[in-house]
């Protein structure tokens, strides 16, 4: 049987070139780079070197960069690190109802310690109106937290825009989640207005465990972690020197093939419809069609449910997935579908995600389409 993989927005293989460039270093740059002898230099300098490229590659300064074990830490160390740092001038924080849960959790556990949060809603499209984050934005807000793109129906929220309104709210800081954007759209962060910014190696074919969190130098945070004072006394414990330099080089990879990658995917976007349509096969996409992430396609299948269309496409060899926690026989709503359509919506119950990556060629498209197409009319005849 030939597999398909299609869930790269879940995590996606490491590029062969990343691991033949980490073994070298897990095998001879073991030094610690707090360390002041040869050993501890070297590491150091992979550090520097790596923190400059990725510095470059949103436009930010090297200073500006921490390393971390990932998206979730990220989002953790941005979120409580600003909540924490600037309470004094207020605790109110602005998010959406479709955030990822390591935005979506850490607001809660804010909430239970005083703070604020208002959860804006979104369309149909999935996007935020503008409008109502003016409303929401007080005196009092210290932080807004908006992903640059979804995870689960890929949807681009209006970054730039979002990042012009809150120039007239000093106060409020912005921090975006860019953990699925990140190596497939171009990011500027000055250009963009964003403070914060959120990134996992393991979604752009880098090794799982480490990303890192772009700081605006002047933004206050609160480290979460206590001992040593690595990076700059803002993220304790021994830098992940291999791990590192592999995001770096991940990162090097998806940066340079970028257009490359966006033209391919919408590649596959338009044989995966051209072969529904041909075949008569009902559905919807979810989500914007215009304002969304090339590797991310969310689509709704009428009269089918989502456990069998999984169950059924993962045994005929086809890897997809649904937004949803999939748990001892049942799955829970996705709060992205319920938040988009509504909790009374068929949608969230009938729709899979596919997402491409590196690998996926046009001819595994069209193959894992006609199997999918083949299971959609079986489930729903």
């Amino acid at each position: 049987m030939n597999h398909v993989y299609l869930d790269h927005a879940a995590t996606s293989p490491m590029h062969p070139e990343v691991v033949n460039k980490m073994v070298p270093l897990m095998l001879n740059s073991f030094g610690n780079p707090s360390s002041i002898h040869f050993f501890g230099r070297e590491s150091r300098r992979l550090l520097d070197e790596t923190r400059a490229s990725l510095a470059i590659s949103i436009g930010a300064k090297r200073n500006e960069i921490i390393f971390t074990s990932g998206g979730t830490e990220s989002d953790n160390l941005a979120i409580i690190g600003t909540a924490h740092a600037n309470k004094h001038k207020g605790k109110h924080i602005i998010t959406s109802q479709i955030e990822h849960h390591a935005v979506l959790n850490t607001c809660k556990y804010l909430e239970k310690e005083g703070f604020t949060v208002t959860y804006l809603s979104v369309g149909e499209n999935g996007q935020i109106s503008l409008n109502e984050l003016k409303s929401a934005l007080t005196d009092e807000t210290i932080l807004v937290t908006l992903m640059y793109g979804n995870n689960e129906v890929g949807t681009i929220q209006p970054i730039k825009e979002i990042g012009q309104l809150l120039k007239d709210y000093p106060s409020a800081s912005f921090h975006t989640d860019a953990v699925q954007a990140y190596g497939i759209e171009d990011i500027d962060v000055n250009a963009l207005g964003i403070d914060l910014l959120s990134v996992s190696a393991h979604k752009i074919n880098g090794p799982k465990g480490v990303g890192f969190l772009y700081v605006r130098e002047g933004k206050k945070i609160h480290s979460s972690t206590h001992g040593g004072e690595q990076e700059l006394k803002r993220r304790a414990g021994t830098e992940n020197v291999a791990g590192i330099v592999g995001l770096g080089y991940a990162a090097e990879l998806a940066n340079a093939s970028r257009a490359e990658k966006r033209a391919l995917y919408n590649s596959f976007k338009e044989k995966m419809l051209t072969i529904f349509k041909e075949n008569s096969v009902k559905f919807e996409i979810n989500g914007s069609q215009d304002q969304s992430l090339p590797h991310i396609f969310n689509i709704y299948f009428p009269g089918t449910n989502v456990e069998s269309l999984l169950v059924n496409l993962d045994l005929a060899g086809v890897a997809v997935s649904s937004g949803s926690a999939c748990t001892a026989g049942s799955i829970d709503p996705s709060h992205v579908l319920v938040a988009m359509y509504g909790g009374n919506s068929e949608r969230i119950a009938s729709s899979v995600r596919f997402s491409f990556g590196i690998g996926n060629t046009i001819d595994e498209i069209e193959h894992a389409t006609q199997v999918t197409t083949k299971i959609v009319k079986r489930l729903t005849t």
